[in-house]
């Protein structure tokens, strides 16, 4: 370990040397007459004093990644809790994907005790919450009634004084969000993963779109900077997943693998799990947003012993969600089926102008919005073809129509011919847009289609693929990868993998496309 000279306000100790700033036994042990509790933390973990925070934090905003999706509002986050010149950066990604001024109702924060064990955890229930920012008004209504409605939450305040994981959230959100929000802060005591389950239903009912989920958490904490890099890549990925089994199945083989000095892959494992729980169900899509770890700080980190930091946010799929009528279906097919007969018999797509009497049969504008589409062509329930394309910004009408022309010319297949035409079926998939995983434990066979991209080869199968041959995720990617994108059938490893839904309808009952 090499000497450093440590700022102020994140001296190191003997005791604890990787968490910054932390002397527990000098930690304030009082609350204020009116039952606030006070910044602890101020001045070791994050700058003291109302100015140079507000500078601090607006540096930390200014350098932070970019939304990745303006103006929608994650659901939940999860951000690391270390003193803002290692982790700081990272945190205000995660909280950058906040639109500013979002006005959360009531923000839910998760954070694993660094002092003390205990059942559940513990809610702050006789005041607010205080940093030299001002005050973070506390919900107590709601801190009193989690703790009468189970024993697992208790009003206990010991458990947050000197606690930072959860106070060095604070300024992050003052700054970001409207004024008027109110804190739910818990900390949690528990090591049993059963009783992270039990308090996600005690949570649940306030898991909705109003309220904000926050579950504090630094990842690997003091191997050495490659192992560092390879444990957190891989509890990021788990996070991701969206399942807190496998997440902790994840960080029980990084246990087993003996890493010299790592001591926990996810220090506030309990608060994240919780909160998986929560976001599970809700099936919310995870994105990967930041990482970083202390070796990364040039004027006070080192490479022999490192925590890891990562950013990761959930948003609602509901934001994303495309919906169309009977109408707009039967309106689809219709220009399909058109477009089809045109090219069979006449060698041409229909002009633009002949769709407006299929167009008029549609109640809403949703085909006139930018939409991915695949069309499938059948004969006598074998598939003849299948065409189309992610969304390219063309309206839904524009691509069903260009997708239905290509496919008559799919050259897997021999041409249709006009006597084939009155025994034809389709089969139109629009598509949700798709997205990058991390792991292929985010992919739901049957529900998700995927897309495997490597350099200029790519390939895809519809979500309804893998439902019409029975394939589980590992025959889904092997095929995908080989048959499609001709990467081999281990060649997803080395590859980008997305996924995408898809509203599926056809003119007759047909069979799932046997490969689109």
């Amino acid at each position: 370990m090499q000497n450093r000279t440590w700022p102020l306000f994140y001296r190191k100790t003997e005791k604890y040397p990787g968490l910054r700033g932390v002397r527990i036994s000098h930690m304030s042990q009082h609350t204020t007459k009116e039952g606030d509790r006070p910044a602890a933390v101020a001045g070791r973990f994050y700058p003291i004093g109302e100015k140079p925070l507000r500078e601090e934090v607006t540096r930390l905003f200014r350098e932070a990644k970019a939304p990745l999706h303006p103006g929608q509002s994650p659901r939940a986050l999860v951000v690391p809790h270390a003193g803002y010149v290692f982790s700081g950066r990272v945190a205000a990604s995660g909280f950058n994907q906040i639109p500013a001024g979002h006005p959360y109702r009531k923000v839910f924060i998760l954070a694993s005790s660094h002092q003390m064990h205990f059942p559940g955890a513990s809610a702050w229930c006789d005041g607010d919450y205080e940093t030299p920012l001002g005050k973070v008004p506390v919900d107590r209504e709601t801190c009193r009634l989690l703790t009468r409605e189970s024993f697992l939450v208790n009003p206990g305040g010991k458990a947050h004084l000197g606690e930072h994981s959860l106070e060095v959230q604070l300024p992050f959100l003052q700054e970001k969000l409207a004024p008027g929000f109110l804190l739910v802060p818990l900390i949690l005591g528990t090591s049993n993963p059963q009783e992270c389950l039990q308090l996600a239903d005690i949570l649940r009912p306030y898991f909705t779109s109003e309220n904000l989920f926050v579950a504090s958490s630094d990842l690997s904490h003091y191997p050495c900077y490659e192992d560092a890099v390879a444990t957190d890549h891989a509890t990021t990925e788990a996070i991701l997943a969206n399942d807190p089994a496998y997440l902790l199945k994840q960080l029980s083989e990084s246990r087993k693998k003996g890493l010299p000095g790592l001591a926990t892959a996810l220090c506030g494992w309990t608060s994240v799990v919780t909160l998986l729980h929560l976001t599970s169900p809700a099936s919310l899509r995870a994105e990967w947003i930041d990482y970083a770890n202390s070796g990364d700080e040039p004027r006070y980190g080192d490479h022999d012993r490192v925590v890891g930091y990562s950013a990761v946010a959930f948003f609602s799929n509901e934001e994303r969600a495309f919906t169309l009528t009977s109408e707009d279906k039967q309106a689809l097919l219709a220009i399909a089926r058109s477009s089809v007969t045109s090219m069979v018999l006449h060698g041409k797509r229909n002009p633009a102008e002949s769709r407006e009497t299929d167009v008029s049969t549609s109640t809403t504008s949703s085909l006139e919005k930018p939409a991915g589409a695949f069309v499938s062509i059948y004969i006598e329930g074998k598939l003849r073809g299948c065409i189309g394309s992610f969304d390219t910004g063309d309206p839904l009408a524009d691509v069903v129509d260009r997708s239905a022309a290509s496919a008559v010319h799919d050259g897997r297949f021999k041409p249709l011919q006009p006597e084939e035409l009155s025994a034809m079926n389709l089969e139109i998939s629009v598509l949700t847009p798709p997205r990058k995983i991390h792991s292929p434990e985010e992919i739901l066979p049957g529900i998700h289609g995927i897309y495997i991209k490597k350099g200029c080869s790519s390939g895809t199968f519809l979500p309804q693929v893998a439902t019409h041959y029975g394939w589980d995720r590992e025959e889904l990617l092997g095929r995908c990868s080989r048959d499609k994108a001709g990467l081999g059938w281990e060649g997803w490893k080395h590859a980008e993998l997305f996924v995408y839904e898809a509203i599926v309808f056809s003119d007759k009952a047909s069979e799932s496309p046997q490969n689109p």
